[in-house]
């Protein structure tokens, strides 16, 4: 077992009332894939943030490997001095360092390295912060959210690349995908300490489970065993004699155990406030059209969305989803082509840049609209700090700045104030950014069992997967052209029905060369005439086997590659497979299209 480069033990931090780390840890050995997790609020970017050196705890042990480097990904990085993106990410690298790594994940992160820092946007600037940290390949690296702004089709670059980096990994992330795919341990930080499980997010949320109902289990019988302790004080021969206090002291010991015992954050709850239901037709699109100048953002589109449908959204940044998301709900009119919206609509509108959040508000104002103390949910009148609680904020927040509030904080602020309105007709855009996994499970839940209509624009595959009944995505999703197809199902069907389609476009052009082949040797009856020669048949009888052959070491290859401690462990021997791989697939490929132009070829001859 390798020594750790990185080890934070009993760690402890507050900020005055509850401790917010009691005892946490972390250990950091090369090669580790650590997903951190726990509820918003709970001390994970704090934790990070120790780890990094940028807080200071105020007590326990901290140790980093004086050889190892460390880099963190800043949240709001600070781009001051800098006159380009490129000069900001290359001031990250060290002495020997490939300066040619910026480029290259500038390049797959959507920045060209020109632009002036000053006029990034939030997730261009997150972008930016997280080429810094990854080019110089540290020993140790941090990633608070690095998948927040980016793309479906970035994120799983980012897969890729920190599946295969040598630094050590340490993330947090509400991307469940992402997590199961990257990570190889995880750490639960939970009511201020840390439990650790030596295998990936796939296997938590299980494992969370089984430790919660153990930690139920103990506190029963713990209360079982003050029960038996104050039946022995009140009724025991000796104790109404004479006092045995040592006894009396162990029962002290025991309430205080049981009365300090605090359980788990609680979960949200909440339900969407019922509203008239709308007409059975919600949208009706019929060949609408955008474009700004030339580029063409919306090519003839037509689409009828039901009461009942959830609708998802997919692609690349800046492919148009927003843009189609307003003209599908007449926030926009389109260039050409038709939307009728249905009767009796009632439209709630979750948006990704929170623009809605006024910074000064309180947290009761926001939720009441300034009307008093009190709000009408689902018909029913509530006191704010009441319903507050529903959505795990405390009652002295209630006249807390909404600029106060962490990121995750104010999605579920938005989420309060939209599930208490009546509607019938949800639109969420980027609804997954910030917040925790347990609150995405309730927004799974509430979108999954809602009675009305959702259209949904999100990265998030697990949560498009678990919610969307179709989805619709740019055909040519490598170079958005404006057409947009609606697939049924969530994103893996999706993924499934494209492949499918490419397969069979594939197929398609491989047959059309087969039959210009013989129509070109026409000129040549000598050729053209007879039959197969005994080299040809022997290829096409023999061929199947041969791919067969080829198959089953592909899938061995792909099974070996499939163990996520491969590269950690055996850096060459992955890389060995990878080139064998590529190797074996295109040996494949031309077996294929030689065996489709002979079979051809003998349907010509014989026919």
């Amino acid at each position: 077992m390798a020594p750790p480069i990185l080890k934070l033990d009993d760690i402890f931090l507050s900020f005055g009332g509850t401790p917010l780390l009691a005892g946490a840890a972390l250990q950091v050995e090369p090669g580790d894939k650590i997903c951190l997790v726990g509820r918003n609020g709970s001390g994970k970017s704090t934790l990070l943030k120790i780890a990094a050196g940028m807080v200071e705890a105020q007590s326990g042990e901290v140790f980093r490997h004086p050889a190892s480097t460390v880099r963190y990904l800043e949240q709001a990085p600070d781009f001051a001095g800098y006159a380009t993106v490129q000069a900001y990410a290359e001031a990250g690298l060290g002495p020997g360092d490939d300066p040619y790594r910026v480029t290259y994940l500038l390049s797959h992160l959507g920045l060209t390295g020109e632009e002036n820092p000053q006029d990034l946007s939030g997730g261009e600037a997150r972008r930016a912060a997280l080429a810094r940290v990854m080019a110089p390949e540290p020993d140790i690296l941090l990633l608070d959210e690095p998948t927040n702004h980016l793309d479906l089709p970035t994120i799983e670059w980012l897969e890729g690349e920190l599946q295969k980096t040598r630094s050590a990994l340490v993330l947090i992330s509400h991307d469940r995908r992402f997590l199961e795919k990257v990570s190889t341990a995880t750490v639960w930080l939970d009511r201020g300490t840390s439990r650790r499980l030596d295998r990936g997010f796939g296997h938590f949320e299980a494992w969370r489970d089984q430790v919660l109902e153990a930690e139920e289990l103990e506190q029963h019988k713990l209360g079982k065993a003050i029960e038996r302790e104050e039946h022995w004080l009140r009724y025991g021969v000796t104790a109404r004699r004479k006092r045995n206090m040592r006894r009396l002291g162990a029962l002290q010991d025991l309430r205080s155990q049981y009365r300090g015992h605090k359980g788990p954050q609680g979960t949200v709850q909440a339900t969407v406030s019922d509203a008239q239901e709308s007409g059975k037709l919600v949208i009706e699109a019929d060949k609408i059209t955008k474009a700004y100048g030339e580029r063409i953002i919306v090519a003839p589109f037509s689409i009828r969305v039901h009461r009942g449908d959830c609708i998802g959204l997919v692609g690349p940044n800046g492919a148009g989803k927003t843009t189609l998301l307003k003209m599908l709900t007449g926030q926009i009119e389109p260039d050409t082509g038709t939307v009728k919206l249905g009767t009796n609509l009632e439209i709630a509108t979750l948006d990704q840049k929170r623009e809605d959040l006024n910074p000064e508000d309180t947290l009761a104002h926001y939720l009441t609209d300034g009307r008093g103390e009190n709000l009408l949910v689902n018909g029913e009148q509530r006191h704010v700090t009441g319903y507050m609680k529903e959505f795990l904020f405390q009652p002295e927040q209630a006249r807390t700045p909404i600029k106060n509030l962490s990121g995750g904080e104010r999605a579920r602020l938005m989420l309060a104030r939209i599930l208490s309105r009546p509607t019938n007709l949800l639109i969420l855009d980027e609804p997954t950014n910030d917040l925790d996994i347990e609150t995405l499970d309730l927004l799974q839940e509430i979108v999954a069992g809602f009675p009305g209509t959702v259209i949904l624009v999100s990265h998030d595959r697990d949560f498009l997967d678990r919610t969307v009944t179709s989805t619709i995505a740019p055909a040519n999703p490598e170079e958005p052209d404006g057409r947009w197809i609606e697939y049924a199902g969530g994103y893996s069907d999706m993924m499934v029905q494209r492949k499918g389609a490419l397969e069979e476009k594939k197929k398609a052009e491989k047959a059309d060369k087969a039959r210009a082949a013989p129509a070109a040797s026409a000129e040549a009856p000598k050729a053209a005439k007879g039959k197969l020669s005994f080299k040809q048949k022997f290829a096409l009888e023999n061929l199947p086997k041969e791919m067969e052959k080829i198959e089953l070491q592909v899938g061995k290859h792909e099974a070996e590659m499939a163990d996520p401690n491969l590269f950690a462990k055996n850096p060459n021997r992955f890389a060995a497979l990878a080139a064998e791989m590529e190797k074996l697939r295109g040996s494949l490929e031309k077996m294929e299209q030689e065996w489709l132009e002979l079979e051809m070829l003998r349907e010509e001859l014989e026919g």
